[in-house]
């Protein structure tokens, strides 16, 4: 039977396109109807479908570093979340329930699955997130963030001597807007710890 050449090729825990099954199907269509109505495979988006792993515990959701390429068809891309501002200790609390995709393709929400991906395309961003980037995304995003402003930014100065000088400065130079490179400009240039007004 077709269908079940076409199973016979999926591999547990990974995201396909549909242009990814054409392969294997010359009714790729009405395969990966049946294919979903049969729950074998899980529908994340428009021409995006799962694969699920079973575990003693049920499925398991797709990796989301490999939804994420798998979306962009696209490895250049930075995934993160607002809730890893908190770890710098500048007074953030608040959790978002969003993931942060940096990428060179796409912009705006997008439903991958049950879970929120908010895009932005962006010319520079890191591999890899160090607090340094972290400190410069936060001043970036200042506006958005849910807790006072000024407390957050009096915050960031304070915490001079907990950073890498010359990372952040690579940073700043590399990754901050207009404004957060002002702002940090004076965190970097300051003798003291003396706070500044947004």
């Amino acid at each position: 039977m077709k269908l079940d050449e076409l199973k016979a090729h999926l591999k547990p825990g990974r995201v396909y396109r549909r242009a990814d099954l054409e392969q294997w199907s010359k009714s790729v269509d009405r395969h990966v109807q049946e294919l979903v109505k049969s729950k074998v495979l899980q529908k994340l988006s428009q021409g995006l479908y799962y694969y699920s792993s079973q575990t003693v515990f049920g499925q398991t959701p797709p990796d989301e570093e490999i939804l994420v390429q798998q979306f962009l068809k696209d490895d250049r891309f930075l995934l993160m979340s607002p809730n890893l501002y908190n770890s710098l200790g500048v007074g953030t609390t608040q959790l978002y329930n969003k993931r942060v995709v940096y990428n060179h393709k796409r912009h705006g929400e997008f439903m991958l699955g049950k879970r929120t991906f908010s895009f932005f395309i962006k010319p520079h961003f890191p591999k890899k997130v160090t607090k340094e980037f972290l400190l410069v995304d936060l001043v970036n995003n200042l506006e958005n963030l849910a807790e006072d402003k000024e407390q957050v930014l009096e915050k960031v100065y304070s915490k001079r001597q907990f950073f890498d000088v010359k990372k952040l400065e690579r940073a700043t130079k590399n990754y901050g807007s207009v404004k957060t490179r002002k702002l940090l400009g004076k965190l970097l240039s300051a003798e003291s710890n003396t706070a500044y007004a947004i």
